[in-house]
């Protein structure tokens, strides 16, 4: 029982440094001019500072070094090398616009080299389709272009105020409550230490006139990498969690995704829109849901509340099938197809006003 009270503990840590970081990082944007200027892509009308990336590191990186007094956290210290390294390239590409295919050559690098360090591979897709491990031939792209994947699916998602900050809170907490289940308490604690240290984010973020902060490039690829970190911990064939989850009725990569099924599937649906209509995948446009949800007449706040909820929805009826015990392609089935369902069909119902008000202009 001491696990739980060490993890609440390193939760209240990183949420009071976070709290108490954050005028001062905001005074330090304001200071050296690190702002994030409107442009047509965008959503602001004025330029906001962008240093919150920072704040979470700060709170996260306290309550890490707290839980170190407590357990043996050696097992983390590749993916707390890697998530440094991208905040670093995050405010370089804050301050300096980065090139966004150079940014996704440093992920892949930074996303090999966690692997390579930390052992863990989504080489299993444990008993989905009677398949089990993976070849290392297929596990090696797979790991990689679905951890790239993910930390830029985290990545397009910080268009309004609070959705990234909510949705990681949101993701985070569900990650790290199915480590403690599966007593993993190390990757428990390390995922409670980066929502202690969001909240304070989020409320000042959203709520505040004059503490409004952007988390930034620096915050999200931070952020990709820590959850690319921990679904390869929760899927991998060397990681006693996934061995936890076989035992039990839930299906790890049902699980898995449907946490993350708003962002990844908007995130598949832009860059196949984009494919489609013959442009770069990594061309910025307004394509994403929450800019349909904008173009509506929702606030920024609604937006952020109605996709977290939407998550939060897919991952209950994720539940739902578990303990219903389906068949684990069930689960799997059911979450994506719900997800897709659901992404698609909001985009193109909150876009048929625009299309009617065209099709109506004299």
């Amino acid at each position: 029982m001491h696990d739980i009270h060490y993890i609440v503990l390193v939760f209240f840590v990183s949420l009071l440094v976070s709290s108490l970081t954050h005028h001062p990082m905001l005074r330090l944007a304001r200071k050296y001019g690190i702002y994030d200027n409107p442009e047509s892509r965008k959503l602001q009308r004025v330029p906001i500072p962008v240093m919150g990336g920072c704040v979470v590191f700060l709170g996260a990186a306290a309550g890490s070094l707290c839980y170190w007094h407590f357990h043996d956290c050696t097992s983390i210290i590749p993916v707390q090398a890697a998530m440094t390294v991208m905040l670093l390239i995050g405010i370089l590409d804050d301050m300096r616009d980065l090139s966004p295919y150079l940014k996704f050559a440093i992920e892949t690098v930074v996303v090999t080299l966690l692997a390579l360090y930390s052992g863990l591979l989504i080489d299993d897709l444990h008993g989905l389709w009677g398949i089990h491990q993976l070849p290392l031939w297929v596990a090696w792209p797979f790991t990689v272009i679905a951890c790239v994947g993910i930390i830029n699916s985290i990545n397009l998602i910080d268009g309004v105020d609070g959705l990234s900050s909510g949705m990681c809170i949101l993701i985070l907490t569900f990650y790290s409550s199915m480590f403690f289940f599966c007593h993993d308490y190390v990757r428990a604690a390390f995922g409670s230490c980066f929502v202690g240290a969001l909240i304070p984010f989020f409320v000042l973020n959203v709520f505040g006139e004059k503490s409004k902060m952007f988390i930034g490039d620096a915050g999200t690829l931070m952020l990709g990498v820590v959850i690319s970190d921990m679904v390869a911990a929760m899927t991998s064939s060397a990681s006693p969690c996934a061995r936890q989850l076989d035992a039990s009725p839930y299906c790890a990569p049902a699980f898995a995704l449907a946490v993350m099924a708003v962002p990844v599937f908007d995130t598949l649906r832009v860059m196949f829109g984009r494919i489609l209509r013959g442009r770069s995948p990594f061309r910025p446009d307004r394509s994403h849901l929450h800019h349909a949800f904008i173009c509506y007449g929702f606030h920024h706040l609604d937006t952020a509340l109605l996709e977290i909820f939407l998550d939060l929805a897919i991952v209950m009826l994720w539940y739902a099938t578990a303990h219903s015990y389906l068949p684990r392609e069930w689960q799997f089935y059911i979450v994506a197809a719900v997800g897709i369902a659901a992404i698609c069909v909001l985009y193109w119902m909150l876009g048929r006003k625009k299309r009617i008000a065209r099709r109506t202009t004299p």
